[in-house]
């Protein structure tokens, strides 16, 4: 009889082991869109995590990046599904390499938003990070309340003086009109008509949320003087944010989340304009401009609450940005010297490497060696930048108040 009653409550209680491991908070997904261009993506090799740990203010970072043994963590409670890093659709748990895959592994924005999000919650998460590089938004993400892109009249005289077919053009444009913002769109709707998919623990009785989207683009807007002829005087930048404006709806609209929170990554190459150096002083009202123009949605009074900027040049490495500025200027002066020597090639590699051995301390080449693996446009494929964008974009997220209902 003993025996009996054992076997019955071990029946009765069997099935609970046999739930999700995530089920058992019965807390529902919660999904965050992840959209932008080449910096949305990423382009930081996992070889400069190393340099996070250089300056103590980041260490903590680094120890949450990697286990002991100095690899990527995993992360249990964050699944991922990325296109347009690579040619087909990355899905998994959370770990580096959703960066861009050329060159890779690298990581983007997406790791340390995950990794920084299971601390600000305790529900399951998934990304859905949608990237594509050199995208823009009055052109490729133009989203449908926008109406036509259509040819300013400097454009078409620019145009008309080159001898170019302007009905051609206006039709290569149409075609090109909004084809990435119908592709985010899609992916998105595709990936919550089948969470399983990606997350194969999921438990439909628990529901899911769209809890946010988070916006890191700009770079060809900014530099597209045509569709911003004037980006050098107050407002030259104003077709941005009213695009913008129409994004932020099309998206609530097209998700049928009206309140859906969106975080602004405002985009922030080169550090905060008021510390720019001699040789960037002619960038640094249209850089301004622009960043004005892109936070400025998050102030209007309909978005209230539910849409906040993060200023990415906080995180900007002036260490990082100091030493390369001092590197570039050593190989300019090697390849002025060489021209007036009339040096051979294998002579001009020299004399730099010589000049940026005399003109760089041991620290700076060692933070140059550990923290740099691209441009600056690219945030110098620095981890440690990257990284800190990514928590400040999670705890911009989490800091929202309204957040969408669950869904069933």
């Amino acid at each position: 009889m003993k025996s009996t009653v054992t076997f019955l409550h071990l029946a009765l209680i069997a099935p609970l082991f046999l739930v999700p491991a995530f089920a058992a908070g019965n807390k529902p997904l919660e999904i965050y869109i992840l959209a932008g261009q080449s910096n949305m993506q990423g382009q930081a090799k996992i070889q400069t995590f190393e340099h996070i740990g250089m300056d103590p203010a980041t260490k903590p970072m680094l120890e949450m990046m990697q286990n002991p043994d100095g690899s990527p963590r995993v992360c249990e409670r964050v699944w991922i599904s990325s296109i347009g890093c690579t040619d087909t659709e990355q899905t998994g748990k959370l770990t580096a390499g959703f960066g861009s895959s050329q060159n890779g592994p690298k990581i983007g924005p997406e790791f340390t938003f995950g990794l920084y999000m299971e601390t600000l919650t305790d529900a399951p998460i998934l990304i859905i990070k949608t990237s594509w590089g050199g995208k823009s938004l009055n052109t490729d993400f133009r989203p449908p309340s926008a109406g036509p892109y259509v040819f300013n009249e400097t454009q078409i005289a620019t145009f008309e003086k080159q001898g170019k077919d302007l009905a051609a053009m206006r039709a290569e444009k149409e075609a090109a009109t909004g084809v990435y913002y119908r592709l985010m769109i899609d992916h998105v709707k595709a990936v919550l008509a089948d969470l399983k998919r990606v997350v194969p623990d999921y438990d439909p009785r628990q529901g899911h949320e769209l809890a946010g989207l988070v916006w890191f683009q700009g770079w060809n807007d900014l530099v597209d003087s045509g569709t911003y002829p004037n980006r050098e005087k107050p407002g030259g930048y104003d077709a941005y944010s009213e695009v913008f404006g129409h994004f932020i709806r099309d998206v609530r609209k097209d998700l049928e989340s009206p309140e859906l929170p969106f975080v602004i990554g405002v985009l922030g190459v080169g550090g905060p304009t008021s510390e720019y150096g001699p040789d960037q002083q002619r960038y640094k009202i249209t850089h301004q401009n622009f960043r004005d123009a892109m936070a400025a949605p998050a102030s209007l009074p309909e978005f209230k609450d539910t849409v906040k900027a993060v200023l990415t040049e906080t995180y900007w490495d002036q260490e990082l940005s100091r030493a390369r500025a001092k590197e570039s200027k050593a190989k300019d002066e090697a390849k002025k010297m060489a021209k007036e020597q009339s040096l051979k090639p294998a002579e001009e590699r020299a004399l730099a490497e010589k000049l940026r051995s005399e003109r760089l301390s041991d620290r700076e080449r060692l933070v140059l060696e550990k923290g740099v693996s691209n441009q600056e446009y690219h945030y110098l494929g620095s981890a440690k930048i990257l990284g800190g964008i990514g928590k400040a974009f999670a705890e911009a997220a989490a800091s929202l108040e309204n957040r969408p209902t669950s869904r069933p």
